[in-house]
C-alpha cells in the first residue's frame, strides 16, 4: 500500500483516495514574471515523479498545476519593462514550457491560468461574505478575518498567537487583525487597466491565495485527494488557501477541502535556500548550458522529495557520471514504452523499487535499486535485466534516450566545462571511438591505469579542470573511479 507523509497531520498515512482508483492532484505552479530557477525545477520534477508513480500504480489521475499570471511581482515587472502583462506572462510561460520539456516533466492534465478564473474567485469571496468570513477594509480591499475561523493554523500547526509573535511586517491600519489576508484588492490608480476586473466589490484583482482556491475547486471539486507545493508555501499561502476554501465550502468544519498535503524540500546553495529574493538562484536555462536536462532531473531525484538538497557543480557532475553508469548498463535495450505495464514486478530489484516508491515516493531508494540492478545486468550480461532497467527508469522519466547520444552530450558538457570546446562544437574522431566502444569496455586495464596516473599528475599540479575532464571521460567509457586514502581504484560500469 502507498504511504504518504501528510503535512496536515505531520505523520505518514496510508493513501486512500476519495474515489477508489481515481486521484485528484493539485500542485501550486509558477508565478510567471521571470525565468524558472533550480528551486522551481525541484517542485516540477518532484511532483512529476509523484504523478508518474500514481499512474504507474494504476490510478486514474487528474493532475492540475496552475499558472499564476496576475500578481504584484508581475505587475511591477511589466511596468518596469514598459510592456503589457499578457506579453510578459506569455513570454515566460513559453520559457517555462521549454524548461519543463528539457527536464522531462510531463504536462499536467489541466494548466489553468489565474486570469481565466476571476469569476470563480469573486464567487468565493461572496460565499465567504455570506458566511461572515469576509469584510471590507478602510482602503477598500476585501479581507479574511482569521480570528473568526477557528480552524486557522491547522495546516501549519501554529496558533494565531505563535504567528503574531513571528510577524515581521508593518501592521496595516486597515485590518482588524495584522494576520487578516487579502481576498480581493481594490484597483489602484497607478496600476494598468489590464490588472483590473469588475466585481460587486469594485474594480480590482484577486489576492494570490484566492487564486489557487478557485482553480483547484473548479477543476477537482470541493473535496479532493492531494495538494502539493514547495515547503515555503506551507505556513502562509497554503494555510490561507485552506482557510478560505474551507470557510467558503465547509464552514461547519466537519470536513476539509484537501485530504493530503505534500510539500517538497528546498534546493539550497551553501545550506541556504535558493531564492530570487536572496539573489543566489541559478535559472534552469543557465544550468542547461553545461548539463543535459536528464542529468539535472536525475540530480533532483537522487534526494527524497521532502529533503533539502544542496546544488553545486560538483554534485551535478557526480550525477552525470552516475547517470552514465546506468546508460552503460542499459546497452542496446530499446526504450520502454508503457514501462509500468511491461515491468516484471516479481523480480527482486523491481520489488525493491516498488517498495521504495510506495514509501512516500522515495526516489532516492528507488534509484539505489536501479544501480544494484545495473550491477547485476553488467555482471550477468543479461538482456532481460537491461530491459527491466529501461522500464523502471522510464517510470521515473529516465533512461529513454539512445546511450551513445547521451555519451556524446555528456562529453561535450565535460569539454565545455573544462574550457576545451564549446557545447556546440563537434567531437573528434577519437571521441567518437571512445563513445562507440564505451559500453563494451574497449579500454585496456593498462590504458585505464595510464589515464588515472595522468589525472593524479593533473591534481598534483592543481590542474583540476583537466583532472575532472579525465574522470568524466572515463565515466563516458563506463569506468568508475573511487578516490581513497590509499589511492584511486576503478571498476567497469
Amino acid at each position: 500500500m502507498l504511504v504518504v507523509y501528510n503535512s496536515m497531520t505531520g505523520s505518514r498515512e496510508p493513501f486512500e483516495p476519495l474515489v477508489p482508483g481515481k486521484v485528484g492532484l493539485y500542485v501550486c505552479g509558477i508565478t510567471v514574471y521571470d525565468y524558472c530557477h533550480i528551486g522551481h525545477a525541484r517542485m516540477l520534477v518532484a511532483f512529476d515523479g509523484i504523478q508518474r508513480w500514481l499512474r504507474a500504480s494504476g490510478y486514474d489521475v487528474t493532475h492540475v498545476r496552475n499558472i499564476t499570471d496576475i500578481e504584484d511581482k508581475i505587475i511591477r515587472r511589466a511596468v518596469e519593462n514598459g510592456e503589457t502583462l499578457s506579453a510578459l506572462t506569455t513570454r515566460f510561460i513559453d520559457a517555462m514550457h521549454a524548461d519543463e520539456e528539457a527536464l522531462g516533466v510531463e504536462r499536467p492534465d489541466h494548466e489553468p491560468r489565474a486570469t481565466q478564473y476571476i469569476g470563480q474567485m469573486v464567487g468565493i469571496v461572496e460565499k465567504l461574505e455570506a458566511n461572515g468570513l469576509a469584510y471590507r477594509s478602510r482602503d477598500g480591499d476585501m479581507l479574511f478575518p482569521v480570528r473568526k475561523f477557528p480552524a486557522y493554523g491547522r495546516l501549519s500547526g501554529k496558533s494565531l498567537d505563535d504567528q503574531r509573535a513571528g510577524e515581521r511586517v508593518k501592521v496595516d491600519p486597515g485590518k482588524d487583525d495584522p494576520l487578516d489576508f487579502v481576498l480581493w484588492k481594490s484597483a489602484k490608480p497607478s496600476e494598468p487597466d489590464e490588472a483590473k476586473w469588475p466585481s460587486r466589490y469594485g474594480r480590482g484583482r484577486p489576492g494570490w491565495h484566492l487564486e489557487c482556491s478557485a482553480m483547484s475547486v473548479a477543476l477537482l471539486g470541493t473535496h479532493f485527494d492531494l495538494h502539493g507545493g514547495g515547503a515555503d508555501l506551507l505556513t502562509t499561502h497554503h494555510e490561507n488557501e485552506l482557510a478560505q476554501s474551507d470557510g467558503a465550502f465547509h464552514p461547519d468544519g466537519r470536513t476539509t477541502t484537501v485530504r493530503y498535503w505534500l510539500h517538497n524540500g528546498f534546493v539550497q546553495v551553501h545550506d541556504e535556500k535558493m531564492a530570487k529574493s536572496l539573489g543566489n538562484f541559478i535559472t534552469i536555462r543557465e544550468a542547461l548550458e553545461r548539463i543535459d536536462g536528464e542529468v539535472l532531473r536525475f540530480f533532483l531525484l537522487r534526494a527524497h522529495y521532502r529533503s533539502p538538497i544542496n546544488y553545486s557543480a560538483a554534485l551535478v557532475d557526480e550525477s552525470r557520471e552516475a547517470l552514465l553508469r546506468l546508460y552503460n548498463a542499459v546497452g542496446d535495450a530499446p526504450p520502454a514504452a508503457c514501462a509500468a505495464a511491461a515491468v516484471d514486478w516479481s523480480e527482486a530489484h523491481a520489488a525493491r523499487f516498488k517498495a521504495a516508491m510506495d514509501d512516500d515516493f522515495n526516489t532516492a531508494e528507488a534509484l539505489a535499486a536501479l544501480f544494484d540492478l545495473a550491477t547485476r545486468a553488467n555482471r550477468d550480461d543479461a538482456p532481460a535485466l537491461r530491459a527491466q532497467l529501461r522500464r523502471l527508469g522510464g517510470i521515473l522519466g529516465l533512461l529513454q534516450q539512445d546511450p551513445d547520444s547521451v555519451r556524446r552530450t555528456a562529453l561535450r558538457g565535460v569539454r565545455a566545462t573544462a574550457g576545451g570546446v564549446t557545447a556546440e562544437a563537434k567531437l573528434t574522431e577519437a571521441d567518437d571511438v571512445l563513445i562507440a566502444t564505451g559500453t563494451v569496455g574497449a579500454l585496456s586495464d593498462a590504458g585505464i591505469a595510464a589515464r588515472i596516473t595522468e589525472r593524479a599528475e593533473a591534481k598534483k599540479h592543481r590542474r583540476y579542470a583537466d583532472a575532472d575532464r579525465i574522470r568524466a571521460e572515463l565515466a563516458v567509457a563506463g569506468i568508475v573511479l573511487e578516490d581513497r586514502a590509499d589511492g584511486t581504484r576503478w571498476r567497469r560500469g
